[in-house]
């Protein structure tokens, strides 16, 4: 697609894109080439995430340029430049000098989208500690188990949070030196500490230390369908990867003004709600609230964003509302939305180009990743439905198992398999916390297999189908929820859609949907039945799902993935699993 004709249809590109031939961008590119986005510690002292995100532009030309522009759940509204920003993160790196949090020392932040947790990452990054994000609304068990298998020594929290979900459980964590809060103006006690008393006792002042590219930088805790959470291990060369994703798959410029909807308490959060938007100097809205249809409207409005980085669930529920809202709000600023966190229906790209009038560019990567891996560009054609085709520098595949230690890679187009990728990127997870044996088994025969299955067509890119372990056998016929979800939610009483396979001594697994219903549409055993005819006439007989429940509120994690496998535990009466990241309302 000619980026020139999409400046004609919608007036907002004032620049080409980042990345306007793809196939030409990926032949020549190369991540050592890539170093040229990059600064590096000054005297070849390594590479640091908070200097190449701040320290970088303070110290030249973008020091007043702002860098964060913080909304309030009351109508608040701070900024923060470049050169605000070096300031603060020097202060909080003092801070953690002071009480004697030092190079590969945890510190870990339980708090909801504040400046103050912002400022301790990049403090945390400067000062070589390890940033361990949490997200504020666990409750003090998945909380409990983090500090304690991430061996936390430093809390940054609320005085609320700390009160009702870490101080009954401090005896059992004995590594957890020092609680700082974020909103008391006294030190409690000699290890509960307030934050704004201990940044105003220190200097602004902070040289960063020599930093390998391979120091440990995050650790991002992500559940698994059973067990305890495992601690993905990412370090600071991971920077590069923010920065070229950026420009690419999210087609960032100097002078836009970026939003990403998530909570750094997702890796979303943390990769593309902090690092990689500061990284290119841009822009970064940040609002502390959750999901308001007219707020979030009235900020894509007033902010002027000009790129826009959501959630498939965010989208759905923006589609149920019954108004136009370009008729309301000015998105003219508005040039490129993109979506992650579960693939992205192709209702979902149709209703943004018809309602939005802009094209909903979806893209894939998960928490091990680091970053995004294969995405929908702004000047190639977009396929409503497919993830789109691998970053420049990514290598990506279908395979199929041949054993435990051997896959092949399948070539031919429209045949499922898992989807693999070559190791080597900088962002890759270097780790599971303290689980070498479960890291090395992702690794097969040369590829870092992701547990998705997709698909790839003729042309290169890639269909999400399923996770391996979603996938529905009935009647020896294999079934991904998400096409069965995808065709459901073309019914306009559909809002959302979750499926699951349910066990059938005659079938091996029956196809049931539970539906979520869009306003104006009420549950009875007429719609069911409608649902039912419309599955099989979408999907055929073989594939649609025998059984429909109507369940108003689909369980979702935090970052808007409908968790099946919740839902398969409630239908069969089974234990829930770790729940830590379902969403509450």
């Amino acid at each position: 697609m000619d980026w020139k004709a999409i400046s004609k249809s919608t007036g907002a590109w004032p620049v080409p894109p980042n990345l306007l031939n793809y196939k030409e961008t990926r032949a020549s590119f190369s991540w050592k080439d890539a170093w040229q986005l990059l600064d590096g510690l000054p005297q070849n002292r390594g590479l640091n995430i908070a200097h190449e995100a701040v320290d970088r532009h303070a110290n030249g030309g973008r020091r007043d340029h702002l860098a964060i522009r913080w909304l309030g759940k009351q109508g608040e509204v701070f900024d923060f430049t470049y050169g605000d920003l070096k300031q603060l993160s020097n202060r909080f790196a003092n801070v953690l000098q002071k009480l004697g949090v030092g190079k590969g020392d945890k510190v870990f932040v339980l708090c909801g989208r504040i400046p103050d947790l912002y400022i301790a990452a990049l403090g945390t990054w400067k000062n070589g500690s390890v940033f361990c994000p949490l997200f504020s609304a666990f409750g003090p068990e998945p909380i409990f188990q983090r500090l304690r298998r991430g061996e936390g020594k430093l809390l940054v929290t609320t005085e609320r949070q700390y009160a009702q979900k870490v101080a009954q459980q401090r005896p059992n964590l004995p590594h957890l030196q020092t609680i700082l809060l974020t909103d008391v103006y006294e030190n409690i006690s000699e290890d509960v500490l307030a934050l704004s008393e201990q940044m105003t006792a220190v200097s602004d002042q902070f040289t960063i230390p020599p930093t390998d590219p391979e120091d440990v930088a995050t650790i991002h805790f992500t559940s698994g369908t059973t067990g305890m959470p495992k601690g993905a291990i990412h370090v600071h060369n991971a920077v590069l990867t923010h920065a070229v994703t950026a420009r690419y798959a999210l087609d960032l410029h100097p002078e836009d003004v970026f939003w990403c909807t998530a909570d750094p308490g997702w890796v979303t959060g943390t990769s593309y709600g902090i690092i990689a938007p500061l990284t290119l100097g841009v822009t970064n809205i940040i609002d502390e609230a959750g999901f308001d249809a007219d707020r979030w409207y009235h900020i894509l409005d007033e902010q002027k964003v000009t790129v826009w980085y959501t959630a498939p669930t965010a989208i759905r529920r923006l589609m149920r509302l019954e108004f136009d809202p370009l008729a309301q709000y000015d998105l003219s600023h508005l040039r490129f939305v993109a979506s992650v966190g579960e693939p992205l229906n192709p209702e979902a790209v149709v209703w943004g180009q018809e309602v939005l009038h802009k094209t909903i560019h979806d893209n894939w990567w998960q928490t091990e990743t680091g970053g995004i891996m294969i995405a929908n560009y702004a000047a190639e054609e977009v396929r409503p439905g497919s993830m789109g085709r691998p970053l420049p520098g990514i290598q990506a595949a279908i395979v199929r198992r041949i054993d435990d230690k051997h896959v092949e890679q399948i070539t031919r187009p429209h045949v499922d398999g898992e989807l693999a990728l070559k190791p080597g990127w900088p962002s890759m997870f270097r780790g599971y916390l303290h689980e070498e044996a479960r890291y090395q088994k992702c690794f097969v025969d040369g590829w870092y297999i992701s547990g998705d299955l997709a698909m790839q067509d003729e042309d290169g890119y890639f269909w999400f189908v399923g996770r391996a372990d979603d996938i529905i056998k009935t009647a020896g016929h294999m079934v991904g929820p998400f096409e069965v979800e995808s065709a459901l939610m073309e019914h306009p009483a559909v809002a959302e859609a979750g499926v699951i396979g349910k066990p059938n001594p005659v079938i091996g697994e029956l196809v049931k949907a539970f539906v979520a219903l869009n306003p104006g549409y009420e549950p009875s055993s007429k719609l069911n039945l409608e649902l039912l005819g419309f599955g099989r006439q979408k999907l055929g007989s073989a594939v649609a799902p025998k059984e429909i429940e109507f369940k108003q509120d689909l369980p979702k994690t935090r970052s808007g993935k409908i968790m099946r496998r919740l839902l398969k535990a409630w239908e069969l009466g089974l234990p829930e699993g770790d729940i830590s990241t379902l969403e509450e309302d």
